[in-house]
C-alpha cells in the first residue's frame, strides 16, 4: 500500500502561480509513475502531468510550458509548479502513483494509488 497526501492548494487570480506538494509513504518501488490529475465539478478526471523514476516527464497539452512536475527523493515528495494559471485550471487536484513496467502516460485509469485531493481555484 502507498499513502499519498496533497497540500498547497488555494485560490489565486488568473496569471498567478501556485505550487502543489504530495507526500508519499508506505511501500516503495524501484520503477514507478507518479502524477497529477484534476477534476472540475461535473467533469471527468483528466491528466495534468506524470513523472517516472528515471526523471522522464509528460504533460497534457493544455499545461505544457506553464506547469512543471518534479520529485524530491528525500521524503518522497512530488511537486507541481503551476505558472500563468487560467480559470479553466480550477478543480480538485489529485496526486497518484503506481508501479510500472513500461513508460508512464497521463492516463488516470492506469494509476493505482490516490491522494485525497487539494482544491485549486483560479479567478479571472
Amino acid at each position: 500500500q502507498v499513502q499519498l497526501v496533497e497540500s498547497g492548494g488555494g485560490s489565486v487570480q488568473a496569471g498567478g502561480s501556485l505550487t502543489l506538494s504530495c507526500e508519499a509513504s508506505g511501500n516503495t518501488y524501484s520503477r514507478y509513475c507518479m502524477g497529477w490529475f484534476r477534476q472540475a465539478p461535473g467533469n471527468d478526471r483528466e491528466g495534468v502531468a506524470v513523472i517516472q523514476d528515471d526523471g522522464t516527464t509528460k504533460y497534457a497539452d493544455s499545461v505544457k510550458g506553464r506547469f512543471t512536475i518534479s520529485q524530491r527523493n528525500a521524503k518522497n515528495t512530488l511537486y507541481l509548479q503551476m505558472n500563468s494559471l487560467k480559470p479553466e485550471g480550477t478543480g480538485m487536484y489529485y496526486c497518484a502513483a503506481r508501479p510500472r513496467v513500461w513508460a508512464c502516460s497521463v492516463v488516470a485509469d492506469s494509476f493505482r494509488y490516490w491522494g485525497q485531493g487539494t482544491q485549486v481555484t483560479v479567478s479571472s
